[in-house]
């Protein structure tokens, strides 16, 4: 998966650099196609351009048939005639056999004698307009599923930004100034595409070519409090009629254009101190759009490639697989195991704590129903934090180092979740030693000795040092149900001197006649007793 994802954006990356030294009209549509081809690994690639009549075979990477070459269709007519009217894209598995398509003698018989089976088709727009389609296409049966569509309909959308580019260049050499500019300005766009830059040095490069402010607007809600453009969703996302029209809208003084990976709406753009855009500086505006959908594709592409290796990952440290190739696949992703890790199983939402420990530089994944993560920290109260961000019940555990350590905190961390849920306590998180007692009767991994030298402590070293029976005082006195009659008279001792005792034992252990630490008290005496 991880390396389809890599070969995509190679593909991708290598297009932008290609498209972007290219005058010949011609010779950027072979590109395309090429691009195309290497992009989904299909048998054949092909583009058909748009007149009034339909739309014509113009180009073809993997073809070898005359009759298939030279096709043309009609608007509405076959895959390619659909996608042409609707400017939607279409896609299917069997073409003969898929009857949502207008079937033609002359299409059809163009399609068998290439020998296709499978085809993908998706617009190319310049603004609201279709010039042509791009094709995909194999000739044995397969899907294409809706990242493929997304990631085609994008190198489609940047593929007619170049082809409008080329087109320009070839027609209106006369205007030289309009002409370097529009040329910088792709330059400038291209030069951050190759370089992996942000929506936000998109829009920066923009305005500055622009003169104006340019502001990328987020498709998830966001809490940033920045102003809205009017006529803008109530979040600054573009409306549902900014949204349809494809172009850059004037709303009040703001100019809005929608960011699309084909019909998803990935966010916006939106430019102020510019109400007097002409023609040619509205257009690098939209094409910025174009640019900005990209990036964001290719970095959603890539953190999803991430985010699955991270939940295959802690997977498999859970199941305890090798634990010395786990480390190296971690350290890939830039995880350290050998750090402290606090381990963590939540009843919250997957995604949310995916997004989480990649921001953290952690993992997360899910284990039947619910959701584990390891994050590099050497306190469990990131334990609170991660139930506040996913509004979950979390058990924690840890710091532990190391994917054997991390698998063993998990069982642990796990049953802490239960006894979360047992108590009521929705939303809370917690360690098994936060639980006192409780952790005690739960952990299979609770450290019987040491929960009992952590309440009895200070009395049973005074009973070493001193040869005293403060232990044996307090066992007696709880036997007899609290009561110092008849305690002193199992002693043997006067009231005053069994009085005395339990004065000593305030003095070592606080206030531990609370009803919280009663239930302690006695709960550790009566473990003390089993282990003799």
């Amino acid at each position: 998966m991880t390396r389809r994802r890599e070969a995509e954006l190679a593909a991708l990356f290598e297009t932008a650099s290609e498209l972007a030294g290219m005058r010949d009209p011609d010779a950027v549509l072979r590109s395309i196609v090429r691009r195309a081809r290497t992009l989904l690994g299909t048998d054949v690639s092909y583009l058909s351009m748009n007149d009034p009549a339909g739309t014509y075979m113009r180009v073809t990477d993997g073809s070898f048939s005359p009759l298939f070459q030279k096709v043309r269709l009609g608007l509405g007519e076959g895959l390619g005639g659909l996608v042409a009217q609707t400017a939607r894209p279409y896609a299917t598995s069997d073409y003969f056999a898929d009857a949502r398509f207008n079937h033609t003698n002359p299409i059809d018989s163009a399609v068998h004698d290439e020998g296709l089976t499978a085809i993908l088709g998706v617009p190319l727009k310049l603004d609201s307009k279709v010039i042509g389609v791009l094709y995909a296409a194999d000739r044995t049966t397969r899907e294409f599923p809706a990242e493929q569509v997304a990631l085609l309909q994008s190198l489609a959308d940047h593929a007619a930004i170049a082809i409008d580019t080329a087109s320009l260049f070839a027609t209106i050499q006369s205007h030289n100034e309009a002409m370097k500019r529009a040329e910088e300005a792709h330059d400038r766009l291209t030069d951050l595409v190759l370089r992996g830059g942000s929506s936000a040095e998109v829009a920066a490069a923009v305005g500055e070519l622009l003169g104006g402010r340019v502001e990328v607007l987020d498709a998830v809600p966001s809490d940033g409090g920045r102003a809205v453009p009017p006529g803008a969703g109530a979040n600054g996302v573009p409306s549902a009629a900014v949204r349809a029209s494809g172009r850059a809208v004037l709303l009040g003084d703001v100019w809005v254009c929608a960011v699309l990976a084909g019909s998803e709406l990935l966010g916006g753009i939106a430019l102020s101190g510019r109400p007097d855009l002409t023609d040619a500086d509205r257009r690098l505006f939209e094409r910025s759009a174009a640019v900005t959908a990209l990036l964001l594709l290719l970095r959603r592409t890539v953190a999803e490639a991430e985010n699955k290796v991270r939940g295959e990952l802690i997977t498999d440290i859970l199941d305890g697989r090798d634990a010395t190739g786990l480390v190296a696949r971690a350290r890939r992703v830039g995880v350290e195991l050998g750090d402290p890790h606090v381990v963590l199983v939540a009843d919250g939402n997957l995604s949310g704590a995916t997004h989480y420990a990649s921001v953290h530089r952690g993992l997360a994944g899910s284990r039947g129903r619910d959701v584990v993560l390891a994050l590099p920290s050497v306190s469990t109260h990131v334990a609170r934090e991660v139930a506040k961000a996913l509004d979950a019940t979390v058990g924690a555990c840890g710091p532990v180092a190391g994917p054997v350590a991390i698998a063993a905190a998990y069982e642990e961390a796990r049953r802490c979740l239960k006894a979360l849920r047992q108590l009521g306590r929705e939303k809370d998180a917690a360690t098994m030693d936060d639980l006192g007692f409780v952790g005690v009767l739960l952990g299979d991994r609770a450290d019987v000795s040491g929960y009992v030298r952590s309440v009895l402590g200070p009395v049973l070293d005074y009973d070493a040092e001193r040869g005293t029976e403060l232990v044996h005082t307090l066992e007696v006195y709880f036997r007899c149900g609290a009561n110092l009659s008849r305690a002193k008279a199992e002693l043997h001792l006067h009231v005053n001197t069994v009085t005395q005792r339990l004065d000593r034992v305030s003095s070592l252990l606080g206030d531990w006649q609370s009803p919280d630490r009663v239930l302690e008290v006695q709960l550790a005496l009566r473990l003390l007793r089993l282990q003799s």
